[in-house]
């Protein structure tokens, strides 16, 4: 199970090491934490305990027990209610979905039915672990398109039933907001030019936001002429690090968001315009992948509308394009620029700028498929 994602990480429920600690004694001590908590709250003894370098909002371990089952732990960096509050809402419509048959992972409770230890040294969830997967941040390709459609129909079909709110139809063109857009660009394009010295993804963040702002008039236009879409409770952060792939077959959706009204057609580009998935196939092969998955997706939806499926192309180019994420990460978050950022960086605006160049033929091959 994979929970990395983009939230910047919240105040720790453990006290700072004090000066002169170790990394490595910071984490035996944590590990032993968790250790005490997996015991006190689930009644579990742990064999081994490993930490998995990934999340940025929780510490995660893979934790095997003495009978050899395997088990996925989420440490929690706060104790604060509203904090857990919302993240019990998360887990509380993973298992909804997953109630439904959609592929989930499954959450342990407590000794005393929790779905979040908050008795022990440390917060926590424990979750089933999903053996043999690979997340598909790599990109979609072959029978994973078909495979996606599917099991996103299957999540969407289920959200639409959720209580906290029922399906409606929302003006498509408030699906971005193009002024504000304009504003973030513009602060960010001051802010780097009053850099005193840029580093080369900098400088090239500085022209690709430039970019940016000189078409918004371009995106205004297009997410103008969208229809009435679907509004429902979504899964919330569906991205490349929250799916699991066993072989070609999609094992489990994770990291789920408390449940929240979102437009349909954004979570599904959120997946089929990965901007690798279309940037390491020619337009033509990456359109009849999205194509599979629009279709599949419809066969396990049957209350999806064409509007929506059509219309994921046109939602997907203009929220690439209106996000200033990663160019303002260099701005805002410094401390969490990495290779593997600058690179997300410029293939993501390349892939905006692809699909806004192709757009309308793009709609219409789609269109004609999907009548």
């Amino acid at each position: 199970m994979s929970t990395a994602s983009h939230r910047p990480a919240t105040n720790p429920a453990a006290a700072p090491s004090p000066p002169g600690r170790t990394a490595e004694a910071a984490e035996e001590e944590q590990i032993t934490a968790v250790a005490a908590t997996l015991v006190l709250a689930y009644g579990l003894h742990p064999a081994a305990i490993t930490r998995i370098p990934e999340g940025t909002a929780t510490d995660n371990y893979a934790v095997v027990d003495h009978a050899g089952r395997r088990h996925f732990a989420k440490v929690y960096r706060t104790r604060e209610h509203l904090h857990l509050d919302l993240e019990r809402a998360s887990v509380e419509l993973s298992e909804y979905c997953a109630d439904g048959g959609v592929a989930t992972a499954r959450a342990t409770r407590t000794r005393e039915h929790e779905l979040i230890a908050t008795r022990g040294r440390l917060p926590m969830s424990l979750w089933s672990y999903v053996p043999h997967t690979e997340t598909a941040e790599g990109g979609l390709r072959g029978a994973r398109w078909a495979a996606v459609g599917t099991e996103m129909g299957r999540l969407h079909a289920r959200l639409a039933t959720h209580p906290a709110a029922a399906p409606t139809l929302e003006r498509g063109a408030a699906v971005c907001d193009v002024a504000a857009s304009r504003d973030r660009f513009e602060r960010l394009i001051h802010a780097y030019q009053h850099k005193p010295r840029l580093g080369e993804f900098e400088t090239w963040a500085l022209q690709a936001a430039r970019e940016r702002q000189a078409i918004l008039g371009d995106v205004e236009r297009t997410v103008a002429s969208l229809p009435q879409l679907t509004v429902q409770i979504l899964h919330g952060d569906i991205a490349g690090p929250n799916l699991l792939f066993k072989s070609d077959e999609v094992a489990a959706f994770v990291d789920f968001r408390p449940p929240a009204s979102g437009y349909l057609a954004w979570e599904i580009a959120r997946l089929g315009c990965d901007p690798k998935s279309v940037l390491d196939n020619s337009a033509e092969s990456w359109l009849t992948g999205y194509t599979d998955l629009t279709l599949a997706y419809r066969d396990a939806n049957s209350r999806a509308s064409a509007d929506d499926l059509v219309s994921s192309l046109r939602v997907g180019c203009a929220a690439m394009l209106c996000s200033a994420f990663p160019l303002s990460v260099p701005v805002e978050r410094p401390h969490i620029v990495d290779a593997a950022m600058e690179a997300y960086g410029r293939v993501r605006h390349e892939a905006a700028l692809m699909l806004l160049d192709r757009l309308p033929v793009m709609e219409e091959a789609l269109r004609d498929t999907l009548r």
